[in-house]
């Protein structure tokens, strides 16, 4: 893959997002698909009203710059299906708490159940028709020996899959919450998926490069303050979009370096709920361990403002990226 092939579907991306968002942000506000600010977050309720479901500008962007190009490249399909039919779970969950005005969008099995029927459409792809051994490179495992080591977990291939995909989608969807916070943690990610797919041959950078196009396109209407939320919508086709370019490129065992940051997000939220129904049930009344779930909410209710919650993470998840390639490349390149 030549260097103008990654950074032509970037450029395409970004313009297209860029022209896109003018039209969509005034459509959205005709047709009141605002979002509505948690009561607990004061210097958020500014926010409220602010149109949602932007993640069509990054949709958009990052689907016209990869299909001028996907018959060069077929093995970014199972991603972009991924990619896609997670967006149209969170398209319906938006579309139902916004224009429906059904606060609570889709029901938890509902969602639950979607998103299971898209991973199985996945893994039904990539069993019978990608060609991958769906083996797990086990981090830093270059040190020892030339290649790595790869993990086949047998019958628990699919299972975790399933676990794998699903949990990520959720932990990319909580991360979603403050002006720019998920496409700035998003970007570096994409770099990484790039620096592997070029380091291992792979022909699969040119959906991160879009990405990457189209998270830059979105960050001149989403960076702070926001002019447009991503919603589900776009929360929820990124995490589908880093669970898939990580099982294409083997890489599942990486998440928790790389995907720190969304790592750590949902298990705020899972440690919060269990905490509290577990001191409800001993003590009679329930108790917190932090201020707010998901964890940036938290920071913010200490003090620290957005835009250094959003730095802060960037840079985290940043600096774990280089350490997961380092991993990769056994430290030599």
């Amino acid at each position: 893959m030549y260097l103008q092939e990654i950074i032509l579907p970037l450029i395409i991306a970004y313009f297209v997002t860029v022209a896109v968002g003018p039209v969509l942000i005034p459509w959205l506000k005709k047709l009141k698909v605002g979002n509505t600010e948690r009561e607990e977050l004061e210097s958020h309720q500014v926010k409220n009203g602010t149109p949602t479901m932007g993640g069509m500008l990054i949709l958009a962007g990052l689907t016209v710059a990869v299909l001028i190009s996907i018959g060069k490249y077929p093995k970014v399909l199972p991603v972009l299906i991924l990619t896609w039919g997670y967006a149209v779970i969170g398209f319906l969950d938006d579309y139902l708490k916004v224009v429906l005005k059904r606060s609570d969008g889709l029901l938890s099995y509902q969602k639950m159940l979607l998103q299971i029927v898209v991973t199985a459409v996945f893994a039904a792809y990539m069993v019978f028709f990608s060609g991958n051994d769906l083996t797990l490179l086990i981090p830093f495992s270059q040190y020892f020996v030339a290649g790595g080591y790869y993990l086949n977990a047998g019958f628990l291939t699919i299972p975790l899959m399933f676990f794998v995909v699903i949990g990520t989608a959720n932990g990319v969807n909580f991360t979603d919450g403050l002006d720019g916070l998920l496409s700035t943690v998003t970007l570096p990610v994409s770099l990484f998926f790039i620096c592997v797919s070029l380091y291992k041959t792979e022909q699969v950078a040119l959906l991160p490069a879009a990405v990457i196009g189209a998270l830059l396109g979105f960050l001149m209407f989403n960076a702070y303050p926001a002019k447009i939320f991503m919603g589900d919508t776009g929360s929820l086709a990124l995490g589908g979009y880093v669970a898939g370019m990580a099982y294409i490129l083997k890489l599942p065992l990486y998440l928790p370096i790389v995907g720190f940051i969304y790592f750590v997000e949902v298990l705020s939220v899972i440690i919060q709920v269990s905490y509290f129904k577990y001191t409800k049930k001993k003590y009679g009344q329930g108790k917190r361990i932090f201020k707010m779930t998901p964890i940036h909410h938290h920071y913010e209710l200490k003090g620290y403002s957005e835009t250094k919650v959003v730095a802060f993470f960037a840079i985290v998840t940043a600096l774990l990226c280089l350490v997961g390639f380092a991993g990769i490349c056994g430290g030599k390149l």
